[in-house]
């Protein structure tokens, strides 16, 4: 009798050990790549050089729920809202509260320049940014590096500015092509 009951409780033991890894199993297949960090592969040129079209990229999706994004960040963003498939990956020029103007292919941030090392090459259109936008409290302002072949923040149509309730994360790590594998970081997108 007191083996049946000790083999009972090795039984039930193992059951809640299984049940256990079962639920970390779901929440790292399911949850972590949702709300912590996902896998994302760059789709087109728009960011060359920087990043090129099938990098392999992570984004981590926490540290924009405590704080704006920075200046030059690239992120990944719903243009049309969070219900939708289609997100891009850009980077943030223009905070919330600054008004943004191009004016041929220079940048301005509330009337002065922006020294900036990103553009691929200079800007043949300024699209909506020929005149000012005033950012609210809660839009950014983004451009891809190859200015002439992105859709971004200039195409008021497709993208326009983007609200902080449709970015979804920060790019911070390459992991493929192994060749480029390494963090994402503002010094190393400068160097050309």
């Amino acid at each position: 009798m007191r083996n049946k009951k000790a083999l009972k409780n090795k039984r039930l033991k193992w059951i809640k050990e299984l049940l256990i890894y079962v639920v970390i199993i779901v929440f790292c297949a399911t949850l972590f790549p949702k709300y912590v960090i996902r896998r994302t592969q760059v789709d087109g040129n728009s960011m060359e050089t920087t990043l090129q079209d099938k990098d392999d990229l992570i984004v981590e999706k926490v540290t924009y729920h405590f704080k704006d994004p920075d200046r030059f960040d690239i992120i990944t963003f719903y243009p049309k809202g969070r219900n939708a498939k289609e997100y891009y990956i850009k980077r943030v020029i223009g905070l919330p509260g600054e008004t943004i103007q191009i004016i041929g292919d220079t940048i301005y941030i509330n009337g002065n320049v922006l020294k900036e090392y990103y553009g691929l090459e200079p800007m043949l259109s300024g699209g909506i940014a020929k005149e000012p936008i005033k950012l609210g409290k809660d839009e950014f302002f983004v451009l891809g590096d190859n200015r002439n072949e992105s859709r971004d923040s200039r195409d008021g149509e497709s993208v326009g500015v983007v609200k902080k309730k449709n970015i979804d994360g920060h790019a911070i790590l390459r992991i493929y092509p192994f060749s480029r594998v390494g963090k994402i970081t503002h010094e190393q997108q400068r160097v050309r």
